[in-house]
């Protein structure tokens, strides 16, 4: 009996020892597909009445390269960052090719800031929310001229379609 004993309480410590240096990664909430394609993610971004069609910037090289190199943007879409944390994310336009409105979305789904029509021009200079703003788990750009069009303010409520 007493091997047995010994026999299961090995296999535990081997499987613990195993699941510690092989742990298995939880799920995130947003996860690539194959080919490129990404399944179960946010496809669209209902803001200001507007369902919006997003290319998502997941990780650190997706994010600093934006829409940078991009000639233009339909009125229709967009590029939603989605950081891990909330938090006071600036923006710049490097090698950007046009104006945008970048709109800063609060883990509760509202707006919390927006910076309307950043010029290409201006870089270095640099956009987010001051200390008095909410932080932001999300930032939306979007064609300039969006926000005044569609009467985007803070405050506004924002969901995403999957």
């Amino acid at each position: 009996m007493k091997k047995i004993f010994y026999f299961f309480i090995v296999i535990i410590f081997f499987l613990v020892g195993f699941s510690l240096i092989h742990p298995t990664p939880l799920p995130l909430p947003f996860t690539r597909g194959g080919a490129g394609e990404r399944s179960g993610n946010i496809q669209y971004v209902n803001i200001a009445g507007q369902n919006l069609k997003v290319d998502l910037a997941l990780t650190e090289a997706e994010q600093e390269q934006g829409l940078s190199g991009r000639q233009s943007l339909n009125e229709n879409e967009g590029m939603l960052f989605v950081f891990d944390t909330p938090g006071k994310y600036a923006f710049w336009m490097k090698d950007m090719n046009f104006p945008l409105d970048i709109i800063w979305i609060g883990e509760n789904m509202q707006v919390v800031y927006i910076k309307k029509n950043a010029l290409p021009e201006l870089y270095p200079e640099t956009y987010g929310p001051g200390l008095n703003d909410g932080d932001a788990k999300y930032v939306l750009e979007v064609t300039a001229g969006f926000s005044d069009k569609n009467n985007l303010k803070v405050g506004d409520n924002v969901t995403f379609t999957y």
